[in-house]
């Protein structure tokens, strides 16, 4: 998957708890345990938008494009 969710990285940062973050958020901590791993098909801006308000961030900090590298055979 060409995004990458550095959501682990933001937390460290700011020296929060995921447990933390997904009671002020309203999440669950194994929905947040599935944002974490990247393994989650969808993220509502709303979700989003909390997380960067309790974080002190912005989006660009925890989601980041990276391309796929195609090879041709």
């Amino acid at each position: 998957m060409p995004i990458n969710v550095n959501l682990d990285v933001m937390l460290a940062k700011r020296k929060v708890k995921g447990k933390h973050l997904a009671a002020s958020v309203g999440i669950t901590e194994q929905n947040l345990s599935l944002l974490r791993t990247g393994k989650v098909k969808g993220l509502r801006f709303s979700t989003l938008d909390k997380i960067c308000e309790v974080l002190e961030c912005q989006p660009g900090d925890i989601l980041e494009y990276v391309a796929e590298v195609k090879t041709d055979m």
